[in-house]
């Protein structure tokens, strides 16, 4: 998890140290969240307690959002608790909504296909045999088809994330 921070500097330093020598060797941030991955493939770490920074996550397998560990200052005021309070429902609102989408797309993507391929009557393939799939024409009518179907959804999620 890497701390944020402001200015050039900020998104400078910590990749460079991921990216600096060392072939596939794990910077030792990257190596303690592997260590803490829960098994589950959602990451235990918490940031060290002196931390005075918001951290940020791996993405999460379910939405692809990267969650935030929001820093809380001793003598926060109360705007800022409320400021806090309001980013935190934010992301879990956002966490959700992708969640349920991510999973609404993978559960239509595989009835498409199987469908197709039942419809010409070929099946997903032997266990020992290749797999059969779909051409990108076939894949193109699935997404054209299920982002017509879910523009309204998605039309008051970006009001709703935008004119918050």
């Amino acid at each position: 998890m890497a701390a944020l921070r402001s200015g050039p500097k900020a998104l400078r330093s910590p990749l460079c140290r991921g990216f600096a020598g060392g072939g596939s060797r794990l910077a030792p941030e990257r190596r303690a969240e592997r260590r803490d991955a829960a098994p589950g493939g959602a990451s235990r770490f918490c940031p060290p307690r002196k931390s005075r920074h918001d951290w940020i996550g791996p993405p999460d397998k379910h939405s692809n959002l990267r969650p935030v560990h929001f820093y809380i200052p001793e003598n926060e005021s109360s705007l800022e608790q409320k400021l806090r309070e309001l980013r935190q429902e934010t992301q879990a609102w956002n966490q959700q909504f992708w969640a349920n989408q991510n999973l609404s797309f993978s559960k239509e993507k595989e009835a498409f296909i199987q469908a197709r391929l039942q419809a010409r009557g070929l099946g997903l393939g032997a266990e020992s045999g290749p797999k059969a799939t779909l051409s990108a024409e076939d894949m193109a009518d699935f997404y054209k088809e299920f982002l017509s179907k879910n523009f309204q959804k998605h039309m008051c999620y970006n009001r709703c994330v935008f004119l918050s």
